[in-house]
C-alpha cells in the first residue's frame, strides 16, 4: 500500500476515536516508506510508535516517535544482531525490550541493562518471557520464574506478558 491509502485506511479504522498507532512488523524499518507515513501520522496529529527487531538505525525516525526496540538475546538465534548506534538516539520515551528464554538470557538483559544504564535512560526496559512453541520445538520460560529472579536481584524492569496468548491459545494466529 502507497502512504496515502495507509492514511486512508488509519482514517477508516480509527476515524479520529484512537489516538495511538503502533507500526509494526515482521520489520517496519525494512520499507522506505515507514519514515514518511510516521512524519505524515504525526503531522495529522496521531501518537506513533514502532516496535523493531533492533537490528536497523532507528534514527531515522521522527524523534516524537515512540520507539520500542529489542535486543536480542543469546540464545534467541539472533543474538549479536542489535544496533548499537540505536543506544545514542533512544530517549526518555522509548523503551527496550529482551524477549527471554534461559537463565542466561536472563544474565545477558540484567548486564546490558546496567552496563548501558537503560533504565534512566529509557520509559521502561522490558524483559518478557518466550512462550512454549505450540509445535514443540522450543521450551518456554515461565513467567513466574522470570518474575522471581527479577525480584531477587531488584532489577527496574517491567514484566512484559504477551496477553493474547493467554487471552486465547498461544498457537492462535492472527489475534
Amino acid at each position: 500500500m502507497s502512504v496515502e491509502e495507509v492514511l486512508a485506511k488509519v482514517d477508516e479504522v480509527a476515524g479520529g476515536t484512537v489516538p495511538l498507532i503502533e507500526l509494526t512488523g515482521g520489520e517496519p524499518l525494512l520499507q522506505e516508506e515507514i519514515y514518511p507515513l510516521a512524519e505524515r501520522l504525526l503531522a495529522v496529529g496521531y501518537t506513533v510508535m514502532i516496535e523493531t527487531s533492533g537490528e536497523r538505525f532507528v534514527g531515522r525516525l521522527p524523534q516524537e516517535v515512540i520507539k520500542i526496540v529489542d535486543v536480542k538475546c543469546p540464545d534467541s538465534g539472533e543474538a549479536d544482531t542489535f544496533e548499537m548506534k540505536n543506544l545514542e538516539v533512544i530517549g526518555p520515551n522509548d523503551e527496550v525490550k529482551f524477549v527471554l528464554s534461559t537463565r542466561r538470557d536472563y544474565e545477558f538483559a540484567r548486564e546490558f541493562t546496567a552496563q548501558h544504564r537503560l533504565a534512566e535512560r529509557v520509559r521502561a526496559v522490558l524483559f518478557s518471557p518466550v512462550f512454549d512453541d505450540p509445535e514443540g520445538k522450543w521450551k518456554g520460560l515461565e513467567p513466574r520464574t522470570l518474575v522471581e529472579w527479577i525480584l531477587a536481584d531488584g532489577l527496574p524492569v517491567r514484566l512484559g506478558l504477551q496477553l493474547h496468548k493467554f487471552v486465547w491459545d498461544p498457537a492462535t494466529k492472527g489475534v
